[in-house]
């Protein structure tokens, strides 16, 4: 309180005084309260902590709380990474941890609390939930696409140069069969491992990719590409959310979880 003893027992004379009670016994050495002083003691402590409660709820700056996240690469960077400020509004306590990989399939470090992978869904964690249901789109700069001719044609743009992302090779075939186009092996300009390389590459101006439509749109938005055809391609994978044993112990996690399902609007746990 940052008070003299003396100036301490002036304050308790006063309210003493101002209650017309005696609350403290004067001993030899020391005091001690009264029965009125103990009766008046009791609600008191209780006032008091809970002043201290609301100061400390309401003003004391607490430390933030961790949650780390590991997400596919693309994802990371295409639909993550920009939605984090507004998580950052609406949770300004909570500090996110994320790094990124090319492919994961298991909670391989304890150093994780979240994991967006890419795939069917078919792991042995726990806790899954499927984020959200793709398509995929033929994607391509407005002047590569310009450069072949006025009446561009599937066939034409794939014949140019593709850049496949390594391990949907197969979503070529899948592609031509689906919308009955009759295509041959498109010619295959450079091969990367991830849609995010994909789609830089191609956006300095050459090259074809067939990109999920949730990754490519942000750069459609933009206008730095285009996708010249109305086909959309179901793709039987996506991207899931996978939450770490006893994560629903931990308000903090459960918070970006509901945020990150909110993303896509969708709450389906699979397992």
């Amino acid at each position: 309180m940052h008070l003299t003893p003396a100036a301490v027992s002036q304050q308790i004379r006063l309210l003493e005084q101002h209650l017309g009670v005696p609350l403290f016994q004067r001993l030899p050495r020391g005091v001690a309260l009264t029965d009125m002083g103990q009766a008046y003691a009791l609600p008191i402590r209780k006032s008091f902590s809970e002043m201290q409660a609301a100061t400390e709820g309401l003003f004391t700056v607490r430390r933030k709380r961790k949650v780390r996240i590991r997400a596919s690469i693309s994802y990371a960077a295409l639909i993550l990474a920009p939605q984090l400020k507004l998580f950052h509004d609406l949770h300004p306590d909570i500090e996110i941890e994320l790094s990124t990989a090319v492919w994961s399939d298991r909670m391989d470090s304890e150093a994780i609390d979240l994991d967006i992978r890419y795939g069917t869904g078919l792991w042995d964690d726990r806790n899954i939930w499927k984020l959200n249901e793709e398509t995929a789109t033929l994607v391509c700069h407005p002047d590569h696409a310009g450069s072949l001719g006025d009446n561009l044609s599937v066939r034409d743009l794939l014949a140019a140069g593709t850049v496949p992302v390594l391990g949907s090779e197969n979503e070529w075939t899948r592609y031509s069969n689906h919308f009955a186009l009759d295509l041959s092996s498109p010619t295959v300009w450079i091969k990367v491992d991830s849609s995010l390389i994909a789609l830089q590459t191609i956006s300095a101006g050459f090259g074809t990719a067939l990109i999920l439509d949730s990754l490519a749109q942000p750069f459609i938005d933009r206008g730095a590409l285009i996708s010249p055809f109305s086909h959309r391609l179901p793709i039987t994978q996506s991207y899931f959310l996978v939450a770490r044993e006893g994560y629903g112990e931990q308000d903090d996690i459960e918070s970006v979880r509901k945020w990150i399902m909110a993303i896509d609007n969708v709450d389906r746990p699979l397992g």
